[in-house]
C-alpha cells in the first residue's frame, strides 16, 4: 500500500483524491472505486490499463521477460518441478512437502475416472464435432453429476470441486479427441503420472500394448506447467467474472473454455501451424521474410513476438529446448517440420527480428512439438485447456477467499439513440 494519491481535476468540480496502491512487484495503481461518485466514469476498452482484481499467483512483467508463479520464475518450475507439483504450488500458494505432494498426487491421479453416465453424455454430440464444443459441453455438464461440490459458500466443497477438474480434465480431453476419431475410450491407468496417462488415453488401442515415450511424457508436462496461469487474461477474466455471480466451478470452467476457444487467444499455436503450411517449403521462406518485413504486405508471420512480453518471452526459452529433444527423438520426416526449424534460425540471426525483439514465442515451438507428437490441431486449444485448468481454479478459488468481492459489472459509453417517440400506428 501507498500513501501516496492521484488528483483528478474534473469540470465544474472540487480536486477528487485517489489513492495509489503498490503491489508486491509490477506498477502501482490508482483506486478509481470512489470515482462513480462524480457523475464520472473510466472508458479502457479490452481493460488495457485496469486492474481487475487483487491476486498472489501470477506475475508477469512483459518489458523484463518475466513469469513467475507464487514467486518461481517460470523457466525454474519447468527444470525442477512438474505440473502436478506447480498445480499444488497455484492452488495452496507455496510448495508442498513431501508428505503434502504424495497425499495430493494420490488424490488427482485416483480421481480421473468419469461418472459412466457422463460417458454416454458424449454420444449426444455428432461424430465431427469439433473437440473444444464438445468440451464447452462436457465440463459444463459436470455440474449435473457432482451436485455434492456445488456449494461455493463451503471451503471443502470449493476444494472437492477443484480436485474433481484437476483430475478429470484429461480424461473428458482424451474422450473428447476419441470420439471425434470413432475409437473406443480408453479409460484411465492410476500407475501412470498426470502427462503419461493422459498420453496413454489419447493414443493407445485396446488390441495393441501401448507405452509410454519418457520424452513424451516430459514434453507433455512441460506444455501443461508452461500453459498453467498467464494472469489476467481473457479465459481466466471470463473464469472470475462469472464465478463473481456465484455460478458453480463447472459452470466457470466451461465459460473459460469457452473464450479459450476464440482463435486470437487460445488458437495461436494453431495459427502459427498454419503460417507454416502457407510458406510450404524451405525454399520459399525467404519470400515470406520480405514479405513480413514489408508494412504495406498484409502478411504476418505468427508464433514471433507476444502481445505481453516486449522481451523474450521465457516459457519459449523452456520449450525449445523441449522442442529439440521431442525432434531428436522421433526423427520424423516432416517438411512443416523444417520450415518451422530454418524459420527459427533466420528470425533469432536476422537484425530486423533481433532489432523489433520478434523472437519466436511459446506457441510456435508447442505447435511444432504437438504435431510431431501426432495431436491433430484440433486438440491443441484442449490441451492448452487441460493445463490451464489449475490457473482458472486457483483465481476462482482465490476471488472466493476474499472479502467484500462483488458481482462483475463493467460500464459502458453509450451512443445509441435516446428518448425515442413511438410511432402511431
Amino acid at each position: 500500500m501507498s500513501d501516496k494519491k492521484a488528483i483528478l481535476h474534473l469540470p465544474g468540480q472540487e480536486p477528487v483524491e485517489l489513492p495509489i496502491l503498490s503491489g508486491a512487484a509490477g506498477n502501482d495503481v490508482i483506486d478509481i472505486r470512489s470515482l462513480g461518485k462524480t457523475g464520472y466514469f473510466t472508458y479502457d476498452p479490452g481493460f488495457l490499463a485496469t486492474a481487475s482484481c487483487e491476486s498472489a499467483i501470477t506475475f508477469i512483467d512483459g518489458d523484463k521477460g518475466i513469469l513467475e508463479h507464487r514467486g518461481y520464475p517460470i523457466d525454474v518450475l519447468a527444470e525442477k518441478s512438474d505440473y502436478l507439483e506447480v498445480c499444488y504450488l497455484l492452488l495452496n500458494g507455496q510448495l508442498p512437502s513431501s508428505e503434502e505432494f504424495t497425499k495430493f498426487k494420490h488424490i488427482v491421479l485416483h480421481h480421473t475416472m468419469l461418472h459412466e453416465q457422463l460417458v454416454a453424455f458424449y454420444r449426444g454430440f455428432r461424430r465431427d464435432s469439433h473437440p473444444m464444443a464438445i468440451m464447452c459441453g462436457v465440463v459444463g455438464a459436470l455440474s449435473a453429476f457432482y451436485h455434492d461440490s456445488l456449494d461455493i459458500s463451503n471451503e471443502s466443497c470449493r476444494e472437492i470441486a477443484a480436485f474433481r477438474l484437476i483430475s478429470k480434465m484429461p480424461t473428458l480431453a482424451a474422450m473428447s479427441y476419441k470420439y471425434s476419431m470413432g475409437q473406443p475410450f480408453v479409460y484411465p491407468d492410476n500407475t501412470l503420472s498426470y502427462a503419461g496417462n493422459f498420453l496413454k488415453m489419447m493414443f493407445s488401442i485396446p488390441c495393441e500394448e501401448y507405452v509410454v515415450n519418457p520424452v513424451l511424457e516430459s514434453a507433455m508436462d512441460k506444455i501443461l506447467i508452461l500453459h498453467a496461469d498467464h494472469e489476467q487474461n481473457a479465459s481466466t477474466s471470463t473464469v472470475r467474472l462469472a464465478g463473481s455471480s456465484g455460478a458453480n466451478p463447472f459452470a466457470c470452467i466451461a465459460a473459460g473454455i469457452a473464450s479459450l476457444w476464440g482463435p486470437a487467444h487460445g488458437g495461436a499455436n494453431e495459427a502459427c501451424l498454419e503460417m507454416l503450411e502457407e510458406i510450404g517449403s524451405v525454399d520459399r521462406i525467404p519470400e515470406f521474410i520480405a514479405k513480413a518485413k514489408d508494412k504495406s504486405d498484409p502478411f504476418r508471420l505468427m508464433g514471433f513476438g507476444h502481445r505481453v512480453y516486449k522481451n523474450h518471452d521465457p516459457r519459449a526459452t523452456v520449450m525449445r529446448k523441449t522442442c529439440h529433444e521431442v525432434l531428436d527423438e522421433l526423427k520424423i520426416d516432416d517438411p512443416l517440420l523444417d520450415v518451422a526449424m530454418e524459420l527459427e534460425r533466420i528470425a533469432l540471426e536476422d537484425p530486423y527480428f533481433i532489432e523489433k525483439k520478434l523472437y519466436p514465442n511459446v506457441d510456435f515451438y508447442s505447435g511444432i512439438v504437438l504435431r510431431a507428437m501426432g495431436i491433430p490441431r484440433t486438440m491443441f486449444t484442449v490441451i492448452f485447456a487441460v493445463s490451464r485448468t489449475i490457473g482458472w481454479i486457483s483465481h476462482w478459488k482465490e476471488m472466493l477467499d476474499q472479502p467484500g468481492q462483488k458481482i462483475g459489472r463493467p460500464r459502458q459509453l453509450y451512443t445509441g439513440e435516446v428518448d425515442l417517440d413511438y410511432p402511431d400506428k
